[in-house]
């Protein structure tokens, strides 16, 4: 299933929406892969683009790093979910975090 909001790929789905305050790009393992079922994380910037790539275990949850890079952002993710940054799935309206 691929849109521009949504991408799934090796067990993992990627979900990205914009609320009030923040651009928020969510991963989720789906099982199908090498990530352990139900883990998340996520990656959120302000609204404006123009602050640093916060990553968090849950949408809503305590920020455990800033980072300037999407790359280095993806990397924190990635080990949150216990797979390599390359198999993240990113949807297309996401691509342009940490720009």
């Amino acid at each position: 299933m691929t849109d521009d909001r949504t991408a799934e790929a090796n067990g993992i789905k990627a979900t990205y929406d914009e609320t009030e305050t923040e651009r928020l790009l969510e991963f989720e393992a789906t099982g199908d892969g090498t990530a352990r079922v139900g883990t998340t994380a996520a990656i959120a910037q302000n609204r404006d683009g123009y602050a640093m790539l916060k990553v968090r275990p849950t949408a809503d949850g305590d920020e455990l790093e800033r980072y300037y890079g999407f790359d280095m952002a993806l990397d924190h993710a990635a080990e949150l979910l216990g797979i390599s940054p390359h198999d993240l799935p990113i949807p297309t309206a996401a691509a342009d975090l940490g720009m």
